[in-house]
């Protein structure tokens, strides 16, 4: 610990919340010898999206501005694998949602022309036009939907990490985390869920869980690692990915919820029912099958994607 307390000094924040690197970091944490995690993970590198060719019955229905214009402006907030995160160079992006939305717009005719956001800062962006269609792991939710389109492509949802050493044991209950600190993503629907179930501990006689958010993944699991949460509540596929191979400290505690995964787009956009179609194709013409191979989430696919389904259409 006294390592990564050392490197904290010296780096830049941006340095320090580099993927690559602070997984590397993290992974020396806790009880194992200094020096003994020195290499950086290693992600996988096949190429599943060149090869797909437009297909022209879908092309030709793109909204004639966005044909012209021959781009899908795409917005990711990148956080840690498998859904969108930077390479050991720390400027290409890769991940689970770069390779859907890559694929999705070779589909439609179109190139995406990428951006990076804040999870919080991309449903306003969507709202005002200045994306087109975002990825972050947005849940599909009842609440959502008021404002924004989705067209799904996973199915994930929340479950929570825990330091190898704590006693507790699977939560099928918030009310199991009374008296702890937890830790999870700012603006996120663990966030919501939260705060909104937090009363129960004082309705069962017990202290309220203090709930602290991060701005990405990499700095909430390394202040669990740290002890400075109890728990911490994030992605199955997230958690999934990590522990024990790039966490080796951290223990996942299993599946809590699970819910539609899809683009985020601005509220009637034309583009939905579009990337739902080349979704579709995608699975259908096996691609699909790859991509979430390729980055281990085979158990996190759907047979067929949606506009904006029902928030419990996974359970």
């Amino acid at each position: 610990m006294r390592k990564v307390a050392l490197v904290r000094a010296l780096l830049p924040l941006s340095a320090l919340l580099s993927t690559p690197l602070l997984m590397t970091l993290l992974a020396g944490c806790g009880g194992d010898a200094p020096g003994a995690a020195t290499a950086l993970p290693s992600f996988p590198q096949e190429d599943v999206v060149s090869p797909i060719q437009p297909d022209t019955t879908l092309a030709a229905q793109v909204p004639a501005d966005v044909r012209k214009a021959g781009v899908l402006r795409a917005v990711s907030a990148m956080a840690v694998p498998p859904g969108s995160f930077y390479g050991s160079d720390n400027k290409t992006m890769l991940g689970m949602d770069i390779d859907i939305s890559g694929a999705a717009a070779r589909v439609l005719g179109l190139r995406p022309e990428r951006s990076v956001a804040a999870f919080e800062a991309i449903l306003p962006g969507l709202d005002s036009g200045k994306y087109q269609v975002g990825t972050g792991n947005f849940g599909v939710t009842e609440v959502r939907k008021k404002t924004i389109d989705f067209a799904t492509y996973l199915s994930d949802g929340s479950g929570f990490a825990v330091r190898k050493d704590s006693k507790l044991g699977k939560v099928t209950d918030l009310t199991q985390l009374c008296g702890l600190k937890v830790g999870t993503g700012q603006g996120t629907t663990f966030e919501a869920e939260l705060r909104e179930q937090q009363p129960r501990c004082a309705q069962k006689g017990q202290p309220p869980y203090k709930i602290q958010v991060w701005k990405d993944a990499p700095t909430l699991l390394l202040a669990l690692n740290q002890g400075r949460i109890d728990a911490a509540m994030y992605t199955v596929n997230g958690l999934g990915y990590a522990i024990p191979s790039q966490q080796p400290n951290l223990k996942f505690l299993g599946e809590y919820d699970r819910l539609p995964v899809g683009f985020a787009l601005k509220k009637g956009s034309p583009l939905a029912e579009l990337l739902r179609d080349a979704v579709n194709k995608l699975i259908q013409d096996g691609t699909y099958a790859k991509i979430t191979k390729k980055w281990r989430v085979a158990g996190s696919a759907i047979t067929k994607s949606e506009v904006s389904p029902p928030e419990n259409s996974l359970q």
